[in-house]
């Protein structure tokens, strides 16, 4: 079950994503909008968001759990298959544009796939 009405909350949490291209943190989140509403208002929006195909999330190198805009998903499914790039140096999380192919494997199903590479951006690097 998803978002059923853009609640003031709901709207905060999305207009977080509309200012950033890059995946953001839970833990970034809780620490921007403690004042807005607590952390468990967020892990439920942010599912439900997730529910509807408007987020995807992966674990990041810590364990921490980041979001990211979805292109094209539904609450139906995610089209969102793809590799994930997180600096070693400053932290940064981006949704890579590459295609990952995901192999058939017999007498399975593969629903979710996560591909983390770890790294440095370009200002890290330079």
């Amino acid at each position: 079950m998803g978002i059923l009405r853009k609640t003031k909350s709901v709207k905060i949490l999305l207009d977080e994503f509309e200012k950033k291209a890059t995946a953001i943190s839970v833990v970034t989140l809780i620490e921007q909008l403690h004042l807005q509403m607590n952390k468990t208002t967020i892990y439920r929006i942010l599912e439900k968001l997730e529910d509807d195909g408007l987020l995807h999330s992966f674990l990041g190198k810590n364990g921490h759990k980041w979001y990211a805009k979805c292109k094209d998903c539904s609450h139906t499914e995610h089209h969102d298959v793809h590799p994930h790039f997180q600096c070693l140096d400053c932290g940064k999380v981006d949704c890579l544009p590459t295609d990952v192919l995901i192999p058939n494997i017999p007498n399975r199903k593969v629903v979710v796939s996560q591909v983390l590479l770890l790294g440095k951006c370009e200002e890290c690097f330079k």
